[in-house]
């Protein structure tokens, strides 16, 4: 079942329909945001189950009775699996970890950009390297690196960042396609946003995690964070993996002036 958050990721020999592609959109976001938030300790190891991505094991998040937090966090992701599912979404699903200090006043602690392409004629490998593959057909091959990649990036980021502060609540945003979208559409479990000042604590940091291509969408994952929680980060441990692509830092991000 496509709501079955629980399932392991599969990649098909071929991806060859939209729905194929959608099913490993959800599946890869929802091991992200398990990553993340297990690696980041802010739920209970209750509150995961184990699963495996090729061969690459992953923790992911489960309903856990005892646990409401992880519970309320599947429901966002199953709302996100919505508004995917009727190509509404449009810039980034934020998922943010904040502080409170005052009513409507919230200052940004870390957040996470997931943000989603929808293409038909297949997007391009951006790399931005010299081996850019120009219009080339993204193989299955393909995704299955980049989605193994992006796992282990986030991995190694997490394990290497300082904590969190003790005090932080987590949030989560959608965002649009306004020309698209029903004004009265709210996906279950979200409401309509209220525009909040927002302030970032500290110098933020941002970072291009990396993105996963396949026939018919992009995913997209970058971090922002407090740039002093990147001193522990060994800038040689950025360019781990079977790729010369390091996790970049961005100082502005030219490709999305609307952000």
């Amino acid at each position: 079942s496509s709501l079955n958050f629980q399932s392991a990721v599969v990649f098909p020999n071929k991806i060859s329909t939209e729905q194929q592609s959608l099913m490993l959109v959800k599946r890869l976001l929802a091991v992200a945001v398990s990553c993340i938030t297990y690696l980041r300790g802010i739920f209970p190891e209750s509150a995961y189950g184990t699963r495996y991505m090729d061969d690459v094991c992953v923790k992911i998040l489960r309903e856990d009775k005892n646990c409401p937090g992880s519970t309320q966090l599947v429901k966002w992701m199953l709302g996100c699996y919505d508004a995917l599912q009727k190509k509404y979404v449009s810039l980034p699903i934020q998922f943010s970890y904040f502080k409170c200090i005052e009513t409507y006043i919230y200052t940004i602690t870390e957040c996470y950009h997931f943000k989603f392409k929808y293409t038909h004629n297949g997007p391009l490998l951006d790399f931005s390297s010299k081996n850019k593959r120009n219009d080339s057909t993204i193989t299955c091959a393909d995704t299955r690196k980049a989605s193994v990649l992006l796992i282990r990036k986030i991995y190694i980021l997490m394990q290497n960042l300082s904590p969190l502060p003790n005090d932080v609540f987590l949030t989560m945003k959608l965002f649009y396609y306004d020309e698209v979208t029903p004004s009265d559409y709210q996906p279950p479990g979200f409401k309509e946003g209220e525009c909040e000042g927002m302030i970032f604590e500290g110098e933020p940091m941002y970072l291009n995690v990396g993105e996963v291509p396949t026939p018919f969408h992009m995913l997209k994952v970058k971090v922002t964070t407090e740039k002093q929680r990147m001193e522990n980060v060994d800038k040689s441990i950025l360019k781990h993996g079977e790729t010369n692509v390091p996790l970049q830092v961005l100082r502005v991000d030219r490709d999305d002036p609307e952000e």
